[in-house]
């Protein structure tokens, strides 16, 4: 199946929903908003507990300082002309908010508002990375073991597309609480929606330059966790607070640390064993109070003694270090899953937040028409081959399957990694032939046919054919209905 066939199908489906509840004025609302989402940008939410570093890896992300701006109000970031912000609270009408840029970014004023008064507020800012995408910053999620439950994560789950889920390890009440995200047969067939983030890796190993390695380490274990691969199509490494370092890091800060790097290391250590003692000891090279503040706000603790570290050793301009913390922090490699596994299929997204809200409404208010939308919807399941096709594309991408690079990079190609289009999902010239298009697919189909029933290979590399074997088959008969037409 296509994507303008998935599209199409999930789309008949929601118009069928809305006749078959066309009495129901609740339904009707809740089916209409979400044929208007289909055609918005993605909504990808930044998940976690508290401290968990959402809002400082989300600024990472667009590459500026624009959140936070309220820890209990759901922060909506959209694209926009210029800065600008709106307040949303259930006793009051919609009311602007007022913006200040800073150097590095921009501050909302939320003068006159006491915590917790503003459900939602909506941030416009011209930034490329939100072109495609809405971020949306979120409460932190509760703290006890029950958190399937917690009222911050089921509206996430309601209103976003995608999940960036926060966690430090991988475990315990993390992913109790992703459980949620598998409820009802939609939740069991497309566990496509979630990239699950080791944040603060900084933080990790005591702190060690090394961290990241570590942390890779810990992430590719995590992957081979079925409790863990089940819940999220990838696991990625990654500091926000140092990516977010690297890409708005000045000159002065870069001075000051700089002369940080002349002192001694021996004399410096003692200053970095916590932040207090930074803070408060004797300066070090002469550093005021303030750009230590300044420096612990930007780096933390760790992030000097890494930056400072790496001053000594060979980065010694502002570009290099700012450079190099950004490849440390992770954040190029959470980009990079973030654009393949959401943004490049973000109509698969698409379609399952639909069938997801068809299937809630179908559970907590059936009606006449309940028995054959279920069914209409199960068929659509057992059909969209999309969704397994982005579970495999996260493996490929992580190398989970053990394929040798050409067959993995073949693989990806076919099930669009590298676009949705017959010639770009084979990998031959846009202009070319129907009988190209089809002789090429043919010959692809019975490679990984071949792979898929190969008792040598392991039982996941099969089953991974298996899914490449049936891209194969859905570009034939793609093909097949081109030349019928």
């Amino acid at each position: 199946m296509t994507s303008s066939r998935l599209d199409a199908e999930v789309r008949d489906l929601l118009h069928r929903a809305r006749h078959g509840y066309r009495d129901n004025p609740r339904a009707t609302e809740v089916l209409r908003h979400q044929v208007a989402r289909y055609d918005q940008p993605l909504r990808v939410a930044v998940v976690g507990g508290w401290r968990s570093g959402k809002s400082t890896l989300l600024n990472a992300l667009m590459g500026e300082e624009v959140a936070p701006v309220d820890g209990s109000a759901f922060t909506w970031y959209e694209d926009g002309p210029q800065p600008d912000a709106t307040g949303y609270s259930p006793g009051h009408p919609p009311q602007r908010l007022a913006v200040s840029r800073s150097g590095t970014g921009m501050r909302v004023d939320l003068t006159g508002w006491r915590a917790g008064e503003l459900r939602d507020i909506v941030v416009r800012w011209p930034a490329r990375s939100l072109r495609q995408v809405t971020l949306l910053d979120t409460p932190a999620v509760g703290g006890a073991d029950e958190q399937a439950s917690d009222p911050v994560l089921q509206r996430v789950l309601r209103e976003s597309d995608a999940l960036l889920y926060l966690t430090r390890d991988a475990r315990g009440a993390d992913l109790r609480a992703l459980e949620a995200t598998r409820d009802g047969v939609v939740g069991q067939a497309a566990p496509v929606h979630t990239i699950m983030v080791l944040s603060r890796v900084d933080e990790s190993g005591g702190g060690r330059v090394d961290a990241l390695l570590g942390a890779r380490q810990l992430a590719r274990r995590s992957l081979r966790n079925p409790h863990v691969d089940a819940l999220c199509t990838t696991v990625v490494p990654c500091s926000g607070l140092l990516g977010l370092a690297g890409r708005v890091l000045g000159e002065a800060e870069f001075a000051a640390l700089a002369a940080l790097a002349r002192v001694p290391r021996a004399e410096l250590e003692p200053y970095l064993l916590s932040a207090e003692r930074f803070a408060r000891g004797e300066p070090p090279a002469g550093l005021a109070a303030a750009t230590r503040n300044a420096l612990l706000e930007r780096l933390g603790v760790v992030g000097i003694r890494l930056a400072t570290t790496l001053v000594r050793t060979g980065c010694d301009n502002r570009v290099a270090l700012a450079a190099e913390l950004v490849r440390r922090s992770g954040l190029g490699e959470l980009r990079e899953s973030l654009n393949r596994l959401f943004v490049d299929r973000r109509h698969v997204l698409k379609a399952r937040s639909a069938l997801v809200a068809v299937e809630t409404l179908l559970r907590d208010e059936p009606g006449p028409a309940t028995g054959d939308l279920l069914v209409a919807l199960e068929q659509l399941l057992a059909n969209a081959h999309e969704f397994a096709e982005s579970r495999l594309l996260a493996a490929l991408r992580d190398g989970r399957l053990g394929f040798d690079a050409e067959s993995a990079a073949e693989a990806r190609r076919l099930v669009g990694g590298d676009g949705d289009d017959p010639a770009a999902r084979l990998g031959i010239a846009p202009d070319a032939t129907l009988s190209w298009l089809w002789e090429t697919a043919a010959e692809a189909r019975w490679r990984w046919r071949e792979r898929a029933e190969d008792p040598a290979l392991a039982l996941p590399q099969r089953r991974g054919a298996q899914v490449v074997a049936r891209s194969c088959e859905g570009l034939l008969a793609d093909l097949a209905a081109a030349h019928a037409r």
